[in-house]
């Protein structure tokens, strides 16, 4: 198969960046590949909304920006920063255009929600479920436009890159075909990584189960260039469950913002011994300091406190949330809700210019898979929607313009496989990785980093010894990538260790 442009993904990234590119120039064949369904995706599970200054006269952009920065510890681009900041009510008068639903006030304002780490309300959204409004309304207007279209089920494994003058190119993936177990190739002259995060890796994860890091693994497969893959955010208010399920439960700091408390099981709202802001701190301060807590008191979850709040209003508010506690059995009115910490947002990933291309030649990436320049150490809360619409905006921009040459044949044919014989032990080795990446989230022990990246290490050796006998299948396909990512956020993390120690 061939394509002018080819996406990785069904995300707010890779649907935006699709009509966008359809509206600029109907001309263009364009192609969304995923590995499940089309819904599949991180922007599904996005609860609180997206970050902008919509109040000129109580917020500024200024405010918005100096927020971002110090949530991402100084280490943010500000030219990005500013970009990003400035374009969002741009954006979000886009979605709206397109007939996402956004709250309001009773007198027409926007509803903004506070989330930690932002200095005034100033957060856009639907209810609590302001990535299913985005999503609902972004699969639906592709319908519209018959020069894209969506390939399901449909696993990439990887990127065909050649060098050219020194130079890589990539010109399209290579396809794991799910339901025939073939291999082919999707030929593009524009490829678009926006596969989404990573939390997969982690046996706590707010991420749905296509989250496995393959754009990471894949890019760096490629040669292409990453970046502060060590800044892995944690959410610090996900649903404790004594059974692990691929994904926990997020429940939205907007909550907190409306003054939800964060407890132990004394009632001691201990956030305040770690930071002044308690419960409105950053996502980083919060998770360590509930991880620090859990461990010094040997419990396995904190506690989130609504008793005190007009619970009608709040659920009101948040109906998606309070739907789910009913369905746990836990009513907010008399119980304290357990949560835990969760691996929810990879902050670094495929360094892009302010356009989202990457340093390998007609690769772009876009959203979570991306390393922008925006989030620094640590994501400010909502900035992830805007992120991708900005920067889709931006590549549509440059894409549609620009002159691409033919597409370049790949040297290799199609090769028909065969489901892997090792699935037991592939389910076994990915059980065991989460688990090492869990311990390892908050691990300040350079020795300890060392030998569990070595094992991990080992293992990729493993696995792609096994690719090379042509023993596909979904699940080693997906430990593999599982495994790569791994090692990118605990070799970036060493290499941090080295750095300290240089200076």
């Amino acid at each position: 198969m061939k394509t002018d442009v080819l996406i990785i993904g069904s995300g707010i990234a890779g649907l935006s960046l699709a009509l966008k590119l359809s509206v600029l120039n109907p001309a263009l064949e364009i192609w969304i590949v995923t590995k499940a369904e089309a819904s599949d995706c991180n922007t599904r599970y996005a609860q609180g909304g997206i970050a902008a200054v919509m109040n000129h006269v109580k917020d500024s952009y200024e405010n918005h920006i100096l927020d971002t920065i110090n949530c991402g510890k100084g280490l943010c681009n500000k030219q990005i920063v500013e970009m990003v900041v400035k374009q969002a009510p741009d954006r979000i008068h886009d979605l709206i255009e397109l007939g996402a639903k956004i709250d309001l006030k009773a007198n027409k304002d926007y509803h903004l929600a506070l989330e930690g780490g932002h200095s005034m309300p100033r957060v856009v959204h639907h209810k609590d479920k302001t990535g299913m409004e985005i999503e609902r309304v972004l699969l639906d207007k592709i319908k519209a436009h018959s020069n894209i279209h969506l390939l399901t089920n449909a696993l990439v494994i990887d990127l065909l890159v050649q060098s050219n003058k020194n130079k890589l190119h990539c010109h399209g993936v290579q396809v794991f075909d799910k339901s025939e177990s073939e291999i082919w190739f999707f030929k593009s002259k524009v490829t678009v990584l926006a596969s989404g995060g990573c939390g997969q890796v982690y046996t706590n994860t707010t991420n749905p189960e296509v989250a496995s890091g393959d754009g990471y693994a894949m890019a760096y497969r490629a040669g292409a260039k990453l970046k502060n893959m060590r800044f892995m955010q944690f959410h610090p208010t996900s649903l404790y469950a004594s059974t692990k399920e691929p994904v926990s439960f997020l429940i939205s700091e907007a909550l907190r913002g409306f003054g939800a408390y964060i407890v132990d099981g004394n009632n001691n709202r201990f956030l305040y011994t770690y930071d002044s802001r308690g419960e409105l701190a950053t996502r980083d301060i919060i998770s360590s300091a509930i991880y620090k807590h859990m461990l010094a008191n040997d419990m396995p979850f904190v506690y989130l406190d609504l008793r005190h709040l007009d619970l009608t209003l709040c659920k009101k508010e948040f109906p998606q949330i309070f739907a789910e506690l009913k369905n746990a059995k836990l009513n907010p009115q008399c119980d304290l809700i357990p949560i835990t910490p969760s691996a929810h947002y990879q902050c670094g990933g495929v360094v892009v210019d302010k356009n989202g291309q990457s340093s390998i030649r007609n690769l772009y990436a876009l959203g979570e898979v991306a390393c922008t320049g925006l989030h620094g150490a640590n994501r400010l809360a909502s900035n992830s929607l805007l992120e991708a619409l900005v920067f889709a905006h931006n590549a549509a921009h440059k894409i549609s313009r620009t002159k691409y040459s033919s597409l370049i044949k790949p040297d290799a044919a199609p090769t028909k496989t065969v489901k892997s014989y090792v699935y037991k032990r592939v389910k076994e080795h990915t059980a065991q990785l989460k688990n090492r990446m869990m311990n390892m989230a908050f691990e300040e022990n350079p020795k300890a980093l060392e030998f569990a990246n070595a094992v991990t290490v080992s293992l990729i050796t493993s696995i792609e010894k096994e690719i090379k006998l042509d023993a596909f299948s979904e699940e080693l396909l997906t430990l593999r990538n599982l495994a790569q990512t791994a090692n990118l956020i605990m070799a970036d993390k060493l290499a941090s260790y080295d750095i300290v120690k240089q200076i």
